[in-house]
């Protein structure tokens, strides 16, 4: 069975830092690109953001222009696990962050196959 599993989310204050992971189980890790994205309140599924994205293997990896400097992504290959650190937090980055695995690295939603349940990324003061 494919799962994704978010986790990491927390309420931070601007400014801060937090480190999301994603554990992937089910799937033969290095043959999928893993993409980030993020819903805000109020936004429908396919409104979502991408964030970031890493190819399959040890491919490249995006960024969105609005976090690049800030987050950085890196995939743990024994872990089968992806990360999302980020850094310098602002209101503007709130929201339910998932990650997804697919064949091709996008910032384009709809071409995953398969997507976690989100974890809740509240930058507050």
């Amino acid at each position: 069975q494919v799962q994704l599993v978010e986790s990491g989310g927390d309420l931070v204050q601007p400014g801060g830092s937090l480190r999301l992971s994603c554990a992937v189980y089910g799937l033969t890790f290095d043959n999928y690109a893993i993409g980030w994205f993020r819903q805000a309140p109020g936004e429908e599924r396919e409104e979502r953001e991408g964030v970031s994205c890493i190819e399959r293997g040890y491919g490249r990896t995006f960024y969105a222009d609005s976090v690049k400097g800030r987050f950085t992504l890196s995939r743990d290959h024994a872990k089968n696990t992806v990360y999302l650190q980020m850094n310098n937090l602002k209101s503007e980055d709130s929201g339910v962050y998932y990650c997804a695995a697919g064949v091709v690295a996008t910032f384009m939603p709809n071409p995953y196959d398969y997507c976690g349940q989100g974890t809740q990324v509240t930058v507050s003061s």
